[in-house]
């Protein structure tokens, strides 16, 4: 009988010891300091979860399914002056209204430090709020603005000002006949108009004293598509509709667009300028009168939503594991 109960607990200290080992392995596997030389295992240093960086515009790819005669755009780095775009940004269309914004800068500017009339500065607001244009067109007289210019002859000195100050390369006289002098016709590349919005925020166009009136301008433009009407309102749409929250919160987006259905060609003439303290972008369109406003708006908007870096979400977006069979 001792014997049996001899080897009974044996085979009992032999298992308890088994169950006490299982804890002093794991304790030197963990690295926890109770055993093993040396002292335990070194711990894995957790990485720092980082912020983004806010949301900007950048140069990148631009898909648009569109249909039209003519779709350019361009998207100038205010900090390093780096234009990118599409490959025919250099190619030019009517500027339409999106002058106007230089019209009022250029007629502000020649006033230096001076007050425009009431009855004037009234009229600038319009042509940029309001895209009025009876008012641009008695800023552009004030400013030296004619339309008394010969058919081949050179621009006028309202344009011939925004070439030079602004280093414009791209800009020249309407080609259209019947509408010599005439400033909505004047024609601009999509890098140009980029140059332009520059020139406007840096403050070559304005001035010292009017430079941040005409921004402020800009960026109260009102109405909708809706709202247009065929000599004013309804221009606040298109790239400011495809920006982000966190972009608009980083500080105004000053805008001015043009459109106009023009018969001598069937097509609606679009143009879309915005521009930060960080970038300045344009895009140019011409399509037929059919699709009407809103598609260009959209074209404009979809541009801008694309061009956006980081795109929203692209931090969350951890590649997935292919399932397989275990």
């Amino acid at each position: 009988m001792r014997p049996r109960v001899t080897m009974v607990l044996a085979i009992v200290a032999v298992l308890l010891g088994g169950v006490m080992l299982v804890p002093a392995a794991y304790a030197r596997l963990s690295g926890d300091g109770t055993g093993g030389a040396g002292g335990g295992a070194a711990s894995v240093a957790v990485p720092e979860p980082t912020t983004p960086p806010p949301p900007t515009l950048a140069a990148g790819p631009v898909s648009v399914n569109y249909k039209g005669e003519f779709f350019s755009w361009a998207l100038m780095d205010r900090a390093t002056g780096t234009i990118s775009g599409s490959k025919n940004m250099a190619s030019t269309s009517s500027t339409e209204s999106m002058l106007k914004a230089w019209i009022i800068s250029d007629y502000l500017r020649q006033l230096g430090d001076k007050e425009p009339s009431a009855t004037l500065k009234k009229q600038a607001s319009l042509a940029i709020r309001d895209s009025n244009d009876d008012a641009a067109n008695k800023v552009y007289a004030a400013a030296g603005g004619s339309y008394r210019v010969a058919a081949g002859g050179e621009p006028g000195p309202v344009i011939k000002r925004a070439i030079s100050i602004c280093g414009l390369t791209d800009t020249k006289r309407g080609n259209v006949a019947g509408y010599e002098g005439w400033w909505s016709f004047t024609r601009m590349s999509p890098r140009d108009a980029v140059r332009l919005g520059e020139c406007i925020a840096d403050g070559k166009a304005a001035g010292p004293k009017w430079t941040k009136w005409v921004l402020d301008e800009m960026s109260k433009v009102s109405g909708t598509v809706k709202a247009q009407k065929a000599r004013s309102g309804g221009g606040r749409w298109g790239i400011i509709d495809g920006l982000p929250a966190e972009i608009k919160a980083q500080g105004p987006v000053s805008i001015k667009n043009g459109w106009t259905p023009l018969n001598y060609d069937g097509n609606w003439h679009v143009n879309c300028l915005a521009v930060t303290g960080k970038w300045s972008l344009a895009v140019m369109l011409r399509y037929p009168q059919k699709s009407g406003l809103d598609y260009g708006a959209k074209v404009c908007a979809s541009v801008a939503t694309q061009l956006v870096t980081p795109q929203p979400g692209a931090a969350l977006k951890v590649p997935q594991q292919p399932v397989g069979k275990l």
